[in-house]
């Protein structure tokens, strides 16, 4: 009986997930009457709006990818090398963003960092595209700091940061030549759910008024039928990719020896 339920459980929640995707799907095809075509698609693809939305987004994606590396790999580095105790207080802040809604946020960069303000950011284009990107990060946050902070549970910090400088490698040279490469595999999963993040974050691009994918694909849904569909379609699969890379990666750091 217990088996017959668990069994029963799994097929509804693939049948929860699967069925809206497949009459998705099936609606994208039928753009052309009587029959399927990918001309839906076809015009997404080539519209000069989404290659322009989505070049921005991907741009964004991979700033705010090196920007939350440099952030967090020293930060959860140090955590655990001199400040175990602190601990429990950084995880707090990094779990903040899954709690403090997007909106909140954006909206309190605009009132800190208005053309009024001390540090009038939103006043310039690199300036609203930096506010943007911290956004992001800020988003991010609680799972690049867990992937890293996981990585780094697999490998002794503390005697290959120990032997490293017996060899006199400076801080430097220890989290770029020793605890990057050992934890590679997993900011690579921080990195791919943050690019997930960016490609589909709405809030904060809507109210920055940046040419961002999330904008796009609300503005295309209220205006078109079959071609928000087929960009539905298209964003669920970058997002599968994502995880799928992520399980990929994720094979190469099991049994593998750290680097010193």
């Amino acid at each position: 009986m217990k088996r017959f339920f668990a069994w029963g459980a799994l097929i509804f929640g693939l049948l929860y997930f699967a069925l809206p995707l497949i009459c998705m799907t099936n609606f994208s095809l039928k753009m052309r009457r009587g029959e399927y075509s990918f001309d839906a698609y076809g015009k997404v693809l080539t519209d000069p709006r989404f290659q322009e939305t989505f070049s921005y987004s991907v741009v964004m994606a991979l700033f705010t990818i090196v920007f939350g590396v440099l952030l967090v790999v020293p930060t959860a580095y140090w955590v655990r090398l001199k400040l175990p105790h602190l601990r429990p207080y950084i995880e707090f802040i990094t779990l903040l963003p899954l709690v403090i809604p997007a909106i909140v946020i954006v909206f309190g960069y605009i009132r800190l960092y208005n053309t009024s303000s001390w540090l009038p950011l939103t006043g310039t284009t690199f300036g609203t595209n930096l506010l943007l990107m911290f956004g992001y990060a800020t988003l991010a946050l609680p799972y690049m700091y867990r992937a890293v902070d996981t990585g780094l549970r697999t490998i002794d910090v503390s005697t290959l940061t120990e032997a490293a400088q017996s060899l006199g490698a400076g801080w430097t040279t220890i989290l770029s030549r020793i605890i990057l490469p050992n934890v590679l595999v997993a900011v690579l999963s921080g990195a791919f759910l943050t690019f997930a993040i960016v490609i589909g974050e709405f809030t904060m691009a809507a109210l920055l008024n940046r040419p961002a994918f999330g904008p796009y694909m609300q503005l295309l849904g209220a205006n078109r039928a079959y071609e928000p569909a087929a960009l539905a379609v298209i964003s669920f699969g970058i997002t599968w990719g994502c995880l799928g890379l992520i399980q990929l990666v994720s094979r190469y750091q099991k049994g593998a020896p750290p680097k010193a």
